[in-house]
């Protein structure tokens, strides 16, 4: 069999990577086992800050423009609902925090996304003395569905193989790439924290970052917004929230745990203030880079071969804008971004 691209992972990465190569007419099959959970696990928030230092994020608002669009364009496909706008309240725990809020709201990157008048707490269920700080242009994909919704498409395409990629399979011939009987231009990995595995890409600076999150019960607690303190919980409509999430660097298995179970829990008990009842634990790898960047390119010896990754804990507002710049790369030769290029880590590739 002869295609254009074979791609490896069916996260948000494949996913995004998929429609893409769809886009532009190109052949392509994707390879999944399910190892990797992390898409399948997160929250699916696109927020342009970074809640912890009131900063913004990289690139927030052209990823943001592009991403939307890209999701809605899914949602007409599927005639399915994915994005959900969405508030998100920021409480604050100090004068400080306040002050330094409004700082930053101040900045001309900053503006508009954070509002400038403090929220007053008007819930008898939620402990936020000194208010709330609101944000703009937040919201949630459910990636859990969209990714469903995809995978089933590409099944009744006959598009995706159920099974672990093999790496020692791979043969090089001729500019092109042969994995058993398929011969492709290309293979593009898109494995998550399952790069760490890849003989050709684990050279790359992947740390992973295990992520716990549990999704509540609450009847009466009535909330209309993503809240954030010490976690989140997020409405997920019948009186039912997910809280998130949990910071693990040593343990880099997929498997919940009590102790992260116990955290979030205790986290969440600080800020809402009624019973509620844990229906569900999920646990990801996020798949986190040192310089807190991507990982786009083509591998130094082996053009064929490609990756895209690292891109922690916002692929969702991310992904859709990175993959069109990898694609366009690939296709037209236009340039990476040259924060999210491989070639930033040369000096660690040891052939």
């Amino acid at each position: 069999m002869k295609i254009d691209y074979l791609i490896v992972g069916l996260g948000i990465a494949g996913l995004t990577v998929a429609e893409h190569l769809k886009r532009k007419n190109k052949n392509f099959l994707v390879v999944e086992n399910e190892s990797q959970t992390s898409s399948w696990v997160a929250g699916g928030v696109y927020n342009p800050v970074i809640l912890k230092r009131f900063t913004p994020v990289w690139n927030a608002m052209e990823q943001l423009d592009y991403a939307l669009p890209f999701y809605e364009s899914l949602e007409s496909f599927f005639k399915q609902k994915y994005i959900y706008p969405l508030e998100i309240l920021r409480i604050f725990k100090s004068i400080e925090e306040q002050n330094n809020w409004f700082s930053s709201a101040d900045h001309p990157a900053m503006a508009p996304y954070l509002t400038t008048k403090i929220l007053p707490n008007n819930s008898p269920y939620i402990s936020a003395p000194l208010g709330f700080g609101k944000m703009n242009h937040t919201g949630r994909v459910n990636i859990e569905l969209l990714l469903a919704d995809y995978k089933r498409e590409l099944e009744k395409r006959g598009l995706i193989i159920q099974a672990t990629f093999d790496y020692s399979r791979i043969d090089f011939d001729q500019g092109e790439v042969k994995y058993d009987q398929i011969c492709a231009k290309r293979i593009i990995f898109c494995e998550g924290f399952g790069l760490m595995g890849n003989p050709f890409f684990n050279y790359l600076p992947m740390q992973g970052l295990k992520g716990e999150v549990i999704t509540i019960k609450a009847p009466n607690l009535n909330l209309q917004q993503l809240v954030k303190s010490g976690v989140f919980i997020m409405p997920l409509g019948e009186d039912l929230y997910k809280v998130g999430a949990t910071f693990n660097w040593q343990d880099k298995t997929n498997e919940v745990s009590d102790a992260g179970k116990t955290e979030l829990v205790e986290k969440v008990r600080d800020f809402i203030k009624i019973p509620f009842e844990i229906i569900d634990q999920k646990a990801g790898i996020r798949p986190t880079v040192a310089d807190r960047r991507p990982l786009l390119g083509k591998h130094p010896m082996h053009p064929e071969l490609v990756v895209f990754n690292g891109l922690g804990t916002r692929g969702v507002m991310i992904s859709p804008l990175l993959s069109k710049q990898l694609i366009d790369h690939l296709e037209s030769d236009l340039p990476l971004p040259k924060e999210a290029d491989i070639l930033r880590f040369r000096k660690r590739f040891n052939p």
